[in-house]
């Protein structure tokens, strides 16, 4: 309650001496001051990030400089991880989606029956799969293209 009444009289001078002119300019030449400061602390701080300015500066506060820097890499590299697990996560999905409307469009093409037959590897027979592993090995095969079994009577007669 005491705090209170503390802040309600110092806030009530400071109104009171801002009808003053007077004492107005010097309230704003005080604020202008203390940011003056403020900001050549965080210049002072920024180029020390920078590893710039380090004269000057002992071995304890040069370790507590590194240790600083070396826990916001790891932040960075915490944040920077868990963006692209997502990215991957969302790629996987998009990726089982695909496959399973490419699934459904291949059985409305060649029908059911046909696919009763099949294994669903068929339709991936180069052993890539979309699971939601995204350790999961991927294994590519690569093959001479198929020469059509048919030729027309005018490139079989050359």
């Amino acid at each position: 309650m005491k705090s209170v009444i503390e802040r309600y009289d110092t806030s009530k001078e400071e109104h009171q001496q801002l009808l003053n002119p007077n004492s107005e300019a010097k309230f704003w030449q005080r604020e202008a001051e203390a940011l003056r400061h403020q900001l050549q602390t965080l210049q002072g701080n920024y180029r020390r990030m920078m590893g710039q300015q380090l004269y000057g500066l002992s071995v304890k506060n040069l370790q507590d400089l590194e240790n600083q820097l070396e826990m916001s890499v790891r932040c960075i590299r915490m944040k920077k991880e868990q963006i692209l697990t997502e990215e991957i996560r969302e790629l996987n999905q998009k990726g089982n989606s695909l496959h399973q409307e490419n699934l459904e469009l291949y059985e409305k093409v060649y029908g059911t029956s046909e696919m009763e037959g099949t294994s669903r590897d068929a339709f991936n027979p180069y052993g890539f799969h979309t699971g939601e592993d995204p350790q999961e090995l991927i294994q590519l095969q690569l093959s001479q293209p198929e020469q059509d079994t048919y030729e027309t009577s005018g490139s079989a007669s050359k």
